[in-house]
């Protein structure tokens, strides 16, 4: 049995107060009128945003449980593989901890104050933690290629980390994009 469509002169209210959409979000939408305020309930994927898009989900820490899983299993086994050389067992613990405090960085960078000093010393740290983590790779990668292509990916990394650093603080947004 289909679900009984409302009366669209029952959907559309007075004009000073919102429809509010219960049941069928979608249906109230493509049927409000021009002008009309629609003001969708609050529920936990919502957020209070029309069809919840762009917020955060009722589990937001799924993913980056199931990333930081991912990354300390690959760790383990490449230190349980790596483990007589100390120098391979060295680049693996830096790369996993140069990640971990990336990635702490930046989620404390994200939740930061815009403008604040908190956030322009978190943007100096993620650039120095990227920067070592691109130094790190190149060293890895240059090690195993000839010397002209070793000479490129130096220059490569190079121009990656100076290019970051004039993304980061010599062209100054005067607009915001974390706000949009």
């Amino acid at each position: 049995m289909a679900p009984a469509v409302p009366n669209p002169s029952a959907v559309q209210s007075s004009k000073a107060a919102p429809v509010v959409a219960r049941d069928e979000p979608l249906l109230l939408l493509l049927r409000r009128e021009p002008g009309d305020d629609v003001v969708l309930p609050l529920h936990p994927g919502n957020n209070g945003n029309a069809a919840g898009c762009g917020t955060r989900s009722s589990s937001p820490w799924l993913l980056p449980t199931a990333g930081f899983a991912y990354l300390m299993f690959s760790s383990g086994m490449a230190l349980h593989r790596s483990w007589p050389d100390y120098g391979a067992v060295a680049f693996i613990v830096f790369a996993y901890a140069d990640l971990v405090a990336l990635f702490y960085c930046l989620r404390r960078y994200e939740r930061s104050e815009p403008g604040s000093v908190t956030r322009d010393r978190l943007k100096a740290v993620v650039w120095a933690l990227t920067a070592a983590l691109t130094l790190l790779f190149s060293y890895k990668v240059a090690a195993l290629m000839p010397t002209a292509v070793a000479v490129l990916v130096w220059i490569m990394g190079v121009a990656t980390i100076a290019g970051g650093f004039a993304a980061f603080f010599c062209f100054d947004n005067k607009k915001d994009v974390d706000t949009v």
